[in-house]
């Protein structure tokens, strides 16, 4: 009895003991987590950075090939089936889960950090570095990120509604296991998804957190210890924890639609009152050099000059999107079935994409025009307190103090999302791909994901998140190789047999 238990069961004991190891290794000795996981951490940066950029590359390559090949006629599903999400409820949830909290985190800093501290070959604080800030930012948040997603979902989605596999990424490993993705092999592939997705959870989790507490901070006084940030992601965790039981149907799908609503009527309202020609310019002017050096960012690691800038902020948001694939890949095959290929590819890689670009240049824009030409110096803020720096941003608009409230439900609904789609992924993973899952499963996976984040943030703070992300990514990356090459094999199985 016990034999066949543990083969049912066999990903979820194992994940599920590694990662209570984990949070108790992170319990009793804090400090010897941190320098294991920097080490790690240092090794692979020291001698991979360059497998992260390329593979990124890659995965779009791939995803656009296969979109425009004679496979994008392929329907996810069975061929008179009808997609089971309206268009605006798709988008809504694969945007609230592929790109959620990180918006509101970088959506003004990033671009001002990387105008205060840019590469040595540019001067800090000129017009070149406000263009080069601006540029990456449109990069790390555009199409790479969805491309990095298409794989993971793409595949499943396949393997599950078109060939009646599990919803598994081992079922998409079947061209080359055959029927071992039903043992242990199988399993393990399992196994690192769900490591990927814990560590990429916690890592996003662990940024919403600082954020929300920062906000409350800086408007009502709040103590800025760590045990109200803490405490933040307890509360929270109740919230995402009775979305998740609730099911796709009324939790998630109502929240993301509300995150959608609320983050464009924030955004609109800051084009509005802002410099709206300037933002337009930032916009049409960023598109433009994005789409002409497209392949140069893509490629370029810097080696001469500039090269440990390209590891802290390429290398690591590449990381952090793979980490976060097996999760949105699961969670964007789950709501994609009746959606052709074609459809599927282009829709996933363009329409989020495009959203985030009007979002960068919007707040992004506005950030470098206040400070470029209203003599705020919202740059030394987020040189301190990356966190921080959106609300600082918003006292510089009507309504502040409402809008401040608005960016803080904005964040506390994208965290509820975000977790809420992982814990739904995570539980569906250890229960052989089953959509109707135990609850304890839930709600162990839920109090997992902000026990991981709450250790991560204790042992040392945003850095650890980082480093966590990188570690995370670096095994489910060569899983993703793997994936595009099944892929291949099994649509070119189905037209071989057309």
């Amino acid at each position: 009895m016990f034999r066949n238990y543990l083969r049912k069961e066999g990903v979820f004991l194992i994940s599920s003991l590694t990662i209570l190891f984990f949070i108790v290794f992170g319990i009793l000795r804090p400090d010897l987590l941190d320098t294991i996981s920097s080490a790690i951490h240092a090794a692979i940066l020291d001698h991979f950075s360059w497998l992260y950029l390329i593979s990124a590359f890659f995965f779009l390559t791939f995803s656009v090939c296969i979109a425009l090949s004679r496979y994008g006629t392929i329907k996810l599903g069975h061929d008179t089936e009808r997609p089971q999400y309206s268009f605006f409820g798709w988008i809504s949830m694969l945007f609230a889960a592929g790109m959620g909290i990180g918006l509101l985190f970088w959506g003004v800093s990033e671009p001002l950090v990387h105008y205060l501290q840019p590469p040595p070959f540019l001067t800090s604080a000129s017009p070149e570095a406000a263009e080069f800030g601006m540029r990456y930012s449109f990069f790390h948040w555009g199409i790479h990120p969805w491309a990095i997603y298409t794989i993971v979902s793409l595949s499943i989605a396949y393997f599950s509604f078109r060939r009646g596999m599990p919803a598994l990424i081992s079922s998409c490993f079947y061209p080359v296991l055959g029927e071992r993705i039903y043992g242990l092999a199988g399993d393990l592939v399992d196994v690192l998804a769900v490591f990927a997705t814990v560590f990429g959870t916690a890592t996003s989790l662990g940024f919403g957190a600082l954020q929300i507490h920062s906000g409350f901070t800086h408007l009502y006084g709040v103590s800025s210890a760590i045990s109200v940030t803490i405490g933040i992601i307890v509360i929270a965790t109740a919230l995402f924890m009775a979305s998740a039981i609730l099911g796709v149907e009324k939790g998630v799908q109502t929240l993301s639609k509300v995150n959608i609503i609320l983050a464009t009527a924030l955004l609109i309202f800051i084009l509005a009152l802002g410099s709206t020609p300037y933002i337009l310019n930032v916009f049409s002017s960023t598109l433009g050099g994005y789409i002409n050096n497209i392949i140069d960012l893509s490629l370029q690691s810097y080696p001469f000059a500039g090269y440990e800038w390209s590891r802290d902020w390429t290398v690591f948001y590449w990381a952090w999107w793979i980490s976060w694939s097996p999760f949105v890949g699961l969670f964007i095959a789950r709501i994609s079935r009746g959606r052709t290929i074609r459809e599927f590819v282009l829709a996933v890689l363009t329409v989020p994409t495009l959203f985030t670009f009007i979002w960068f240049s919007v707040f992004g824009g506005s950030a470098l025009y206040l400070q470029q030409h209203q003599g705020v110096d919202l740059a030394a803020v987020a040189g301190e307190d990356v966190s921080l720096v959106l609300f600082v941003f918003l006292e510089h608009y009507p309504f502040s103090a409402l809008l401040s409230l608005i960016a803080i439900f904005l964040l506390i609904v994208f965290f509820v999302t975000s977790a809420d789609s992982a814990t739904v992924v995570l539980s569906s993973i250890t229960s052989g791909g089953k959509q109707i899952v135990p609850i304890y499963k839930k709600v162990f996976w839920g109090l997992s994901l902000s026990a991981v984040a709450i250790i991560l943030l204790v042992t040392g703070g945003l850095s650890s998140l980082q480093m966590m992300a990188i570690t995370a990514a670096f095994p489910f990356m060569l899983v993703m190789f793997i994936l595009c090459y099944t892929l291949y094999i099994g649509l070119s199985q189905e037209k071989a047999g057309d």
